[in-house]
């Protein structure tokens, strides 16, 4: 009885230990079959349907979706696969990172070339009308008939009164030369002279000689027409012969004069269609052509002057008066330019660069390439050398994508080539295993 006891006790141990050691390795079967490494889904980085983003100034942070950096709060930028380029020197992005990004392309065409001035400027009296109403003869300004700044002068038009003593002398010269005309002709001749050339009409002179009453204070007229921008004298003032008294504008033409910049002189000629607005007289659009172009540059501001000669018939414009002017350039003729956006360029201070899309890559590949830029447009740049036409670049996100070619050790913006980064940077992002 006893044995038997023995027997039944030591098999009962036998089938629990048999049942723990199953029970063991089926639970070692399903906590540790999942961790066995699987190369298709190893790194989520690797798989091409998730895109790992990245901060362009702490490479450090990688986060499964777009967003701001946790540290500087720039804009994440999508992480490149290195083992999905075919190109060594290329950046590929995914689709959906393209559009999280916000990055599109455009086809590289040849087309018109439209280029639009814009000029700021003032309205000015032409220097051709100006003139100074001078003194003839010395004298004391005994009245003055036009005072006021602005006031409109008619040729002919009496403005001041003179008392001069030495065109009292003069006149008596004149009278006592009258007397003897009959035997020294030439002294009357002389003294009427004198008189002429102190600006004296010959009904002026006509009249002392029939009156033979010496005048002492003469009159003078306006010897042009127009506005009155300067009163050089006051009543009382003595002047002497050659002084100015005023100084008078005709403003039936008028100049418009705008500043141009240095670096839009290529496209400013002779002749050139200028089409202006001011702020006085909103709701009209004027036009005129170039007249001149100051051949001289302010070696400060790096401006010149371009002029138009402007029609004022109707007073309308008043100098000092801001004007907004705009030339609108066309190439003339049937040539086609290679243009391109200038959102698509990227500028290094000696370089400018854009980003070309590989043709036939899957997913998306960019490649970085040196160009050389003409012309600024409006809003494109005219190509010189470095693009062909239909060729696929960025045109939107540019930097973006240089962001992503720089975190991954390829040629971009700031590097030229990858040997160049591994000099200066040992520790690249390039061939960092994550």
């Amino acid at each position: 009885m006893n044995l038997m006891k023995a027997r039944k006790f030591f098999l009962n141990k036998y089938v629990i230990g048999i049942v723990l050691l199953f029970a063991g390795l089926f639970l070692g079967w399903v906590f540790f079959h999942n961790s066995t490494p699987d190369n298709s889904k190893s790194s989520g980085y690797a798989a091409t349907e998730h895109t790992i983003w990245t901060c362009s100034m702490h490479p450090q942070i990688r986060m499964d979706k777009p967003g701001k950096c946790p540290i500087c709060g720039m804009d994440l930028i999508p992480l490149q696969n290195p083992n999905e380029s075919t190109d060594s020197a290329a950046i590929t992005i995914s689709e959906s990172a393209m559009k999280l990004a916000e990055i599109q392309t455009s086809i590289v065409t040849r087309g018109s070339v439209v280029k639009e001035v814009r000029l700021y400027g003032k309205i000015q009296a032409d220097e051709r009308l100006l003139q100074s109403q001078t003194a003839h003869f010395p004298g004391r300004i005994e009245k003055l008939l036009i005072n006021v700044t602005g006031e409109n002068v008619s040729k002919g038009q009496l403005i001041a009164k003179i008392y001069s003593p030495e065109l009292v002398t003069a006149q008596k010269e004149l009278l006592e030369a009258v007397k003897l005309s009959d035997k020294y002709p030439a002294i009357l001749d002389a003294a009427r002279e004198k008189l002429h050339l102190w600006k004296l009409t010959d009904n002026q002179i006509a009249s002392i000689e029939k009156s033979g009453v010496v005048i002492t204070t003469f009159d003078i007229y306006a010897a042009a027409s127009g506005v009155l921008v300067n009163r050089k004298v006051s009543a009382g003032d003595y002047v002497n012969k050659g002084d100015v008294l005023y100084e008078l504008a005709d403003l039936s033409n008028v100049w418009a004069v705008f500043e141009a910049y240095e670096s839009d002189l290529s496209w400013i000629s002779m002749g050139e269609n200028v089409e202006f607005t001011a702020q006085a007289i909103p709701g009209k659009v004027f036009k005129g052509t170039v007249s001149f172009i100051d051949p001289l540059i302010d070696p400060v501001t790096r401006i010149t002057k371009v002029r138009l000669n402007i029609s004022n018939q109707q007073m309308q414009f008043k100098p000092e008066m801001f004007l907004n002017g705009v030339i609108q350039f066309k190439s003339g003729g049937t040539e086609k330019q290679l243009t391109i956006p200038q959102s698509a360029v990227l500028w290094t201070g000696t370089r400018s660069i854009v980003y070309v899309k590989l043709p036939d890559s899957d997913p998306p590949a960019f490649k970085m390439r040196e160009v050389t830029l003409g012309a600024s447009l409006k809003d494109s740049y005219v190509v010189m050398d470095g693009l062909t036409e239909g060729e696929e670049i960025v045109t939107n996100g540019t930097f973006s994508v240089d962001a992503a070619a720089q975190l991954a050790g390829k040629p971009s913006m700031m590097n030229q080539n990858k040997e160049d980064i591994k000099k200066k940077n040992p520790n690249s992002m390039e061939g960092m295993k994550m």
